[in-house]
């Protein structure tokens, strides 16, 4: 009775962790999507919640990774809570973890400097100590001799910026040239550049999204209304953490913002190919119907650059996120097969470039 009773409990624990979590995409053959936010907050730093409060966001989230990215130079509860070692929230937040569940937690901190540079978080760390130091290149520096993947936080935030626009400094250039950091967040919280997706694609640097989190997740994001923290998809071999962070360090990533998916073509493709499909219900004299599934959280908001027209719609569609579309098309003469061409407007492949796809549909 008793290994019975331990065997529920297992079951339970582990069903707990595995069944309840949301599928984003179905994922390119041969990759895993780990979703991820790298860049949150604690008691330990600034942020409004204990770090096991992170924990549980990040698993009703159904997120693989998350970094407790606890600033260095700016403790708002010193008075109150003693941090002696400035790696406590991520061993706090790593001790939490069950051995069945998918979430991971990886230890790094926010460097926090005025601009220039201005903040970086550094990622896969082994002891966030050694990183605070008055020289934020110095800093920099001691994050990549312990290998970490660095990367710079909102470039196009209006307190360092004015104008809201990302743009490099002298300093950065510099940290480029020694390349001393990796990537660049194009989406910050509620915030999204195109100014620092050009300076990221020109750069070869990783992009990335993040909800830079301080509260709750739930007051930020209201689910019921459909929004969701920006969450960093990073397209890795497996599910190790060693192919993780060479999948960030290859700039394997895409950003779920909003109702925007923002990447490198070559990434966010073989994933849209993946999660759309188009198949024949049939011809009614020369009107062929077809059905457009979109098996992702993302809506498609497609704009059709094909040589047909449609029976019941412009040239203007939206597949809802996890749902289906029939359109009506008027190909002239019965054929086996056409080819769809379609841009899709909620999808950034650089500024003002929309990804394309053409896919082949047998009639």
């Amino acid at each position: 009775m008793k290994n019975l009773t331990l065997i529920l409990i297992i079951l339970i624990t582990f069903n707990s962790y595995s069944q309840k979590r949301k599928v984003f995409f179905k994922s390119s053959k041969g990759n895993f999507l780990i979703s991820s936010d790298l860049h949150i907050h604690s008691v330990f730093s600034d942020g409004e919640v204990w770090p096991s409060i992170r924990v549980k966001e990040a698993r009703r989230d159904s997120l693989d990774l998350i970094s407790l990215t606890e600033h260095l130079e700016y403790l708002s509860y010193k008075n109150d809570i003693i941090i002696p070692d400035r790696n406590r929230s991520y061993i706090v937040s790593k001790g939490l973890l069950q051995k069945e569940e998918a979430l991971a937690v990886v230890n790094g901190t926010e460097i926090t400097k005025p601009m220039p540079p201005g903040h970086f978080n550094a990622i896969f760390i082994k002891d966030a100590n050694p990183l605070l130091n008055p020289d934020g290149k110095v800093a920099i520096q001691e994050a990549n001799n312990q290998g970490a993947f660095v990367f710079w936080n909102h470039p196009n935030w209006v307190e360092n910026r004015d104008d809201g626009i990302a743009r490099l400094d002298p300093l950065h250039r510099e940290l480029l040239n020694e390349k001393l950091f990796h990537g660049i967040e194009v989406v910050n919280e509620n915030t999204y550049s195109e100014e620092a997706l050009e300076i990221a694609l020109s750069n070869n640097l990783t992009i990335m999204g993040t909800s830079d989190i301080h509260g709750l997740i739930d007051w930020e994001y209201k689910k019921n209304d459909g929004e969701h923290r920006p969450i960093t998809f990073i397209i890795s071999k497996n599910r190790t953490i060693k192919s993780i962070r060479d999948a960030l360090f290859n700039q394997k990533t895409f950003v779920w913002h909003k109702d925007m998916l923002i990447g490198k073509e070559e990434n966010i493709l073989p994933v849209i190919k993946e999660n759309m499909t188009i198949s024949s219900k049939g011809y009614y004299k020369k009107i062929v119907t077809v059905n457009i599934k979109n098996h992702s959280v993302v809506p498609f908001k497609l704009k059709y650059l094909g040589e047909y027209t449609f029976h019941s719609y412009n040239s203007f569609l939206e597949v809802p996120a996890k749902g289906e579309l029939n359109v009506t098309i008027k190909t002239k003469e019965i054929l086996d097969s056409i080819e769809m061409k379609f841009q899709f407007l909620n999808i950034v492949t650089a500024p003002k470039k929309f990804l394309e796809i053409t896919k082949s549909v047998k009639l």
